[in-house]
């Protein structure tokens, strides 16, 4: 019996030292990033160069004559989380709850996972199934089609005239905002699921192969490329001149916009044993960052540093980019809350249970949260208290978008164009 105790004693010495070593080595094993300067797998195409699956359908009015131009509203919504920090809060605006009856509602046939973009009375919203839709925003009639050679799950980006899209065929593409038609192409070497964000010029995004790239938003010629050695499927944020990214990996990676140079990278662990991974997309109000790991742990981050301020336990899974405004920091998960953190130290201002799975970012507009579930419900909160004042009957991924005249829901596979309580009389 003794022998037994000394043998099963020094088996587990040997199972700890086993652990110890393996964490070191894990430790030890973190990709540090770097310049990618060769490019391997990296392409980019034209316009006159074609790509199996790619196809364009212009609409046109029922007289067969193209459609007049629409009144215009704002502010444009140009890109996934309404600007390049990703914060998705519109607190200017005071639509006030939504209100029945819709102005329009489309059946759009498919899954919309993320939210539409918008500018010049044209709404565009990409469908899983490989499609970007371009719809007059006014009467949600569809203006073009465009069919692209994978799944498209992102937000389109807005530049100018041009309209980028990624797709997880690997590729980004800019489309003419006008019928759809590609002006270029660049091929990764993994899916894209990032939501491109422009600025001056210049399209950012990343890759599942571990790269974030800076492309000519004119040519989409390669100004820069990253690896930060790690899957990514979250979509870069920026302010000022840093562009921060999360990871599969564990990581967040800062870097400068200009030329990619790292300016710092943190990882986090989950236990003694595992690092965190991150699905959400980093958001920041310049001062920190936030995001949320996939085990339901939000993280806020030093902007200048890297160094993490504060954590706070959620739920058992999180994929939700959190919301930023009003000095705090709104997110969901899968256990049913929306709760609402002081973004300077993470303590809990409020928390509000609706039962269902909350997949996606909310929506701040003027003093409502808005957020839909997978168990097919959309709900809006006060920001300041988190008191329930709106449910709706469909829902599922990302609510939607707002102007200063309507809010565009995008339910699943609804779009609809909805007034609010304040909105101002067509």
């Amino acid at each position: 019996m003794r022998k037994k105790i000394i043998l099963a004693a020094a088996a587990l010495v040997l199972l700890l030292g086993g652990i110890a070593v393996a964490a070191v080595i894990r430790a030890n094993d973190r990709p540090s990033g770097a310049l990618d300067t060769d490019l391997e797998g990296v392409s980019v195409s034209t316009a006159s160069e074609t790509v199996p699956g790619e196809s364009t359908v212009a609409e046109t009015t029922t007289d067969g004559q193209p459609a007049e131009e629409k009144p215009q509203e704002g502010p444009c919504w140009l890109t996934f989380g309404g600007n390049p920090q990703r914060t998705f809060a519109r607190t200017e605006l005071r639509l006030g709850k939504p209100v029945r009856p819709t102005v329009w509602a489309r059946g759009m046939k498919d899954v919309m996972e993320y939210p539409p973009s918008f500018c010049d009375g044209k709404l565009y919203v990409n469908l899983e199934r490989g499609k970007t839709v371009a719809l007059d925003a006014k009467t949600g009639r569809i203006i073009w089609t465009r069919k692209a050679a994978g799944a498209t799950a992102s937000t389109p980006a807005i530049a100018g005239p041009i309209l980028v899209v990624s797709s997880h065929d690997g590729s980004v593409s800019g489309l003419a905002r006008s019928n759809g038609k590609r002006l270029w192409r660049v091929q990764t070497g993994g899916k894209v699921e990032s939501s491109p964000v422009v600025l001056d010029d210049t399209a950012y995004f990343a890759s599942t192969d571990g790269r974030v790239f800076a492309a000519n938003v004119k040519t989409g010629a390669i100004r820069w490329a990253y690896n930060a050695g790690g899957r990514m499927n979250s979509s870069p944020s920026i302010y000022g001149n840093r562009l921060c990214v999360s990871t599969y990996t564990g990581a967040v990676f800062c870097l400068r916009r200009d030329n990619g140079q790292k300016l710092w990278s943190t990882y986090v662990k989950r236990d003694v044993l595992r690092y965190e991974s991150f699905y959400a997309s980093a958001s920041t109000d310049g001062a920190r960052l936030y995001t949320t790991s996939r085990a339901g742990k939000v993280v806020a981050f030093s902007a200048r540093t890297g160094r993490v301020i504060w954590t706070q336990q959620m739920g058992p899974l999180g994929y939700a980019t959190p919301a930023i405004a009003y000095g705090r920091v709104y997110v969901g998960s899968y256990d049913g809350i929306m709760r609402a953190f002081r973004a300077t130290d993470g303590a809990l201002m409020w928390r509000h249970f609706v039962g269902g799975r909350i997949h996606a970012p909310a929506l701040i507009v003027g003093n409502l949260v808005l957020f839909s579930t997978l168990d097919g419900k959309t709900y809006a909160l006060r920001a300041s208290d988190g008191q329930q004042v709106w449910r709706f009957n469909a829902g599922e991924y990302a609510v939607g978008i707002a102007t200063n005249r309507h809010y565009y829901l995008s339910l699943n596979g609804l779009l609809l164009a909805i007034r609010g309580a304040n909105s101002p009389k067509d």
